[in-house]
């Protein structure tokens, strides 16, 4: 097995957690190596494929730290961990501020709170995958660059294996290139590899029952191989049943203009989703990530269908970044549409009398006030319910995309990985989607990945750094 020269910190995974990591301390002068999995210089990954919005549950980053810690505890409903919701609350305008000094460059979406610092150049609003060229690409390219001139290593095609362990504490990487085994010993190591969402194994333990019927909204790189490694170590972890996604339509199995965007969330929760009986199964309210998270566990994720009217589908079908109307029909996604509740129960194949009876239930409640009774029970807190009463009515057959898991490694606000049983590993940091403690929860929380990864992955390569004084 091939050896190569020590350094201060290796990081596995070059997104924007990993580069984040990866540039900033090479900044502090740590002798940096990058370990990333994929081969071409534009390799795929998560960070890449995104959208490029920097906000904290669709909230400024740069509002006051105090408030943002609300912000995240009701989007969490107080489930996150308070010491990593204050360190992000309180580093995050510092994290986008710094990786303007690095290169990056942002617009604004006019008076949209939560898209003041949307990384460019930004990617039209156009359905389908458009990301070369565009902010998220160019900001990783530049932040690559950024550890290159400053004496790092960037070592695309090399996959890790295994943490090297020596009295407790992880001091290397295993990994092969090309079927070349190497070790890369290094007295801290950064996992930055995203999350697990497209292990199947991994994915049918923990999140569906159906691996194969959820729809891989990223890169679908995520392999969880930092998680194994660093649990082989001992390594804590928080739960890992939820994801980050959206509702999207199930023709993206075989439609790629259908996906990333659009969403389909502002019509499945302004509506209702039903199932292949015709009826509810969850609370639409509590917003589309969650109900793709429910879509997922469901024996059949593709069963469902997101139901709504025609002030729906010209309503809040249009307010989306990247509406449903009319891009889902610009991208040849399935929009049924019926002038009675029966004939659209027909062109969905559901029961019809009770697919009538489900909606005639739902109008009712909401006209009486009355959402919570039904069952399961409608919020309306986050998301106000809208009746389905204005002809012509709407079915649109959904899937749940997923496109990165929400639990992972436990860590602390210096990223330092817990170990079972309590204390930390010594040596072995994560960041970005390979951790957990921010988001999911029973609420399926959503915080926001690139933030999570940028601002983390500051203060991982700023803890290691301190560590060497």
């Amino acid at each position: 097995m091939s050896s190569k020269s020590d350094f201060d910190v290796i990081v596995v995974g070059g997104g924007l957690g990993g580069l984040s990591a990866a540039s900033r301390a090479a900044q502090l002068g740590l002798k940096v190596a990058v370990l990333e999995r994929g081969r071409e210089a534009q390799y795929l990954c998560n960070s890449r494929f995104s959208g490029g919005i920097l906000h904290i549950s669709q909230h400024n980053v740069e509002e006051p730290a105090e408030a943002l810690v609300q912000v995240i505890d009701e989007a969490t409903l107080g489930q996150a961990d308070p010491a990593l919701v204050k360190a992000l609350a309180h580093d995050a305008r510092r994290a986008v501020a710094w990786l303007r000094e690095e290169g990056a460059k942002y617009i604004r979406v006019g008076q949209i709170v939560w898209q003041q610092h949307v990384l460019a150049p930004p990617r039209p609003i156009t359905p389908g995958l458009d990301w070369k060229g565009r902010g998220p690409d160019v900001t990783l390219r530049t932040l690559e660059a950024n550890v290159v001139k400053r004496g790092g290593t960037v070592l695309r095609g090399t996959v890790a294996r295994a943490l090297m362990e020596a009295a407790g504490a992880c001091v290397g990487v295993e990994a092969d290139a090309d079927g070349q085994p190497l070790q890369f010993g290094a007295n801290a190591v950064v996992i930055a590899d995203g999350g697990y969402q497209a292990n199947m194994d991994l994915i049918a333990e923990h999140i569906t029952p159906a691996p194969a019927k959820v729809k891989q909204r990223g890169a679908a790189t995520g392999m969880g191989d930092g998680l194994r490694m660093a649990r082989a170590m001992g390594a804590a972890v928080t739960a890992l049943d939820a994801f980050y996604g959206h509702m999207l339509s199930r023709d993206s199995f075989h439609n790629d203009k259908v996906w990333p965007y659009p969403q389909l969330d502002e019509l499945g929760t302004a509506g209702i989703v039903v199932d292949s009986r015709g009826e509810r199964f969850t609370d639409e309210g509590m917003g589309g990530i969650y109900v793709a998270n429910m879509i997922a566990r469901l024996a059949d994720p593709l069963s469902t269908w997101a139901v709504f009217d025609e002030d729906v589908w010209n309503g809040p079908g249009k307010g989306a970044r990247i509406p449903a109307n009319p891009n889902l029909v610009k991208a040849g996604g399935t929009v049924h549409q019926a002038p009675t509740l029966r004939a659209l129960a027909d062109t969905m194949g559901v029961p019809a009398e009770r697919f009538e009876l489900t909606v005639a239930a739902y109008n009712q409640a909401l006209a009486s006030g009355s959402l919570a009774s039904l069952q399961p029970s409608r919020s309306s807190t986050r998301i106000p319910a809208m009746p389905i009463a204005k002809a012509p009515y709407y079915a649109v057959p959904l899937c749940a995309g997923i496109t990165y898991t929400m639990g992972g490694l436990a860590i602390d606000p210096d990223t330092r990985v817990q170990r079972q049983g309590g204390g930390t590993l010594t040596g072995l940091y994560a960041v970005g989607a390979a951790t957990g403690g921010l988001e999911g929860g029973s609420g399926i929380g959503y915080v926001g990945g690139l933030i999570k990864a940028a601002t983390f992955g500051i203060r991982a390569a700023e803890a290691i750094a301190r560590g060497r004084t």
